[in-house]
């Protein structure tokens, strides 16, 4: 074999579990042993021939294992690593963020020995554990090899004995790693960073059935793996700009956009009342424009509105540039931004893209006519596929899982639903109040059938007209000790024509987008008037040429 194990080097990682920089980092060369899916990562023993630890890799690395690269048997060098002790186990853990692979996989798992090239002879590695040696005779009176017993220690007992000894100040050191964010797993327990706060939202009061607290958010940026320690060095905002005509495909998803452009104009405050609240928040409208000859709307919303937007309405005669971070894509208007509590707008920032978007504006921009960015999108791009398709369906219940949660507890006076509050009664989050009593309300899944095929569509309370009874009803129909009038009553309500209002929509989950078809309202089948429509409909074909 071209590579060996690094001896110990299961020690050497117990010893300085979190190094201080990766140039603290001695070369390690373990075997993986026992490679095996965890979750989304995967998890190993860690062997260096004498010892071993129970190990995983980052989740960034699953790559490398899914495609062959990392094999179990193989060696791979670690370069960058964390070892966690968990108290309740009294074991280590170890965290490989970053390692190569030294070498395919071998045949066998390497073991106790390690080969020195002088004279080409066979070590036993030095033992670092209470060894036994008994010496035993054959009869013959030939002595045999010594047997050893070895009293072995776990590799939480080897660090925790090391880390005792250890003086305060080493002690403290091994823990003042600073970890860069992007390397941070649910796996570690403890860590550092060091980052600064590029933005930092309102603080909002909240309430439940446990009580009342507060709230808010920050956004955190470190270095970006720059070597520098310094301070000033850490990005105050990082953009990662969207142009404006390729705002499309972020309409009602979850995920924000940053934009830059150039002022075209901007509005009065005006106030809106919140519909969950009654609260009356300002906002104001800027219209910006960039090299895509596209504008788009922005609403600035709180703070941003009477502050920034005061500030903006007085540059707007300059035209000044303006960077916004963290803003949701709508439909209004085809396409539409707004911003958040966690929004970011800067005033001609010192950065390249906005210095060439003053340069572009003040050659060619001023006299080019700019369009509206939704103007010229289509419907299914202003969809962003996730907007819902509404038509109707006329088909058969051909079945009801009888097994399924039918139904949720809602609130009687805004038909949300209710959480068991502390104590007694129900607690409504959309009322801010308890009540002693609750409704159930149907949400449930049933299989609709035509002549063309079937499919699966989620029913609300619409259901009522499916099954015939409340929810309140058929709850008193399964808790019957026989139950047979509830099965009796779905299967009742199988096989009847309806004619359902249903849209369809697109929802992305695990990175897998699925088709969601709701039902919106439900109608008995009317026999004449759909006779008059299938003859209205043959008539048509029998006049087109």
């Amino acid at each position: 074999m071209g590579h060996r194990l690094s001896p110990d080097a299961i020690a050497t990682l117990l010893s300085n579990p979190k190094p201080d920089s990766l140039s603290d980092i001695p070369e390690i060369i373990v075997q993986i042993t026992k490679l095996e899916p965890k979750g989304k990562s995967y998890g190993f023993d860690a062997n260096d021939g004498k010892m071993k630890i129970k190990a995983i890799f980052n989740s960034r690395l699953s790559s490398e294992i899914t495609s062959g690269n990392i094999q179990n048997l193989g060696l791979i060098r670690i370069l960058d690593y964390t070892v966690n002790e968990i108290p309740s186990k009294s074991e280590n853990y170890l965290i490989i963020t970053k390692c190569e692979v030294v070498s395919p996989a071998p045949e066998m798992e390497i073991k106790d020995e390690i080969r020195k090239e002088e004279a080409g002879i066979i070590f036993k590695p030095k033992q670092e554990h209470e060894i036994k040696i008994e010496v035993k005779k054959e009869p013959s009176g030939i002595l045999l090899k010594p047997k050893r017993e070895m009293a072995t220690k776990s590799a939480a007992q080897i660090v925790h004995e090391q880390h005792r000894n250890m003086a305060p100040t080493a002690r403290m050191a091994m823990t003042r790693r600073v970890h860069p964010l992007v390397s941070l797993n649910p796996y570690q327990g403890n860590w550092t960073i060091k980052v600064r706060v590029t933005s930092k939202g309102n603080m909002r009061t909240y309430k439940n059935a446990r009580g009342e607290g507060c709230v808010f958010n920050v956004e955190l940026t470190d270095e970006d793996k720059r070597a520098s320690n310094e301070a000033a060095f850490i990005p105050e905002t990082k953009f990662n700009f969207v142009p404006i005509d390729q705002l499309g495909p972020y309409i009602n998803s979850n995920e924000l956009v940053d934009v830059i452009g150039v002022i075209q104009s901007v509005s009065p405050t005006m106030s809106i009342r919140r519909k969950s609240n009654n609260e009356i928040v300002p906002k104001r409208d800027i219209t910006i424009a960039d090299e895509t000859k596209k504008t788009v709307v922005v609403s600035l919303w709180n703070d941003l509105a009477t502050n920034v937007g005061q500030e903006l309405l007085d540059l707007a005669d300059n035209s000044p540039v303006v960077a916004i971070k963290s803003l949701k894509v709508g439909d209004f208007q085809g396409v539409s931004l707004s911003t958040l509590g966690r929004s970011i707008v800067q005033i001609n920032p010192d950065t390249p893209e906005s210095n060439k978007l003053r340069c572009w504006y003040d050659s060619d921009g001023k006299e080019t006519s700019m369009a509206s960015v939704g103007s010229g999108l289509s419907p299914s791009t202003k969809s962003g596929a996730s907007a819902a398709c509404i038509f109707s369906i006329r088909a058969y219940i051909s079945f009801i899982k009888p097994d399924q949660s039918m139904w949720y507890r809602a609130c009687k006076t805004c038909n949300k639903k209710v959480t068991e509050a502390v104590g007694d009664g129900y607690w409504c989050e959309g009322c801010q109040k308890n009540d002693t009593e609750c409704s159930l309300r149907y949400i449930l899944v049933v299989k609709v059938s035509d002549a063309s095929g079937e499919g699966w569509v989620s029913v609300f309370n619409e259901a009522e007209k499916i099954i015939g009874c409340s929810a309140d009803e058929l709850d008193k129909l399964k808790s019957e000790k026989e139950g047979s009038s509830y099965q009796l009553k779905l299967k009742e309500a199988t096989w009847n024509p309806h004619l359902f209002r249903v849209s369809v929509a697109q929802n992305e989950y695990n990175n897998e987008k699925r088709q969601r078809i709701t039902v919106r309202a439900v109608a008995p089948v009317d026999f004449a008037a759909e006779s008059r429509y299938l003859l209205e409909e043959i008539s048509k074909m029998k006049d087109s040429p």
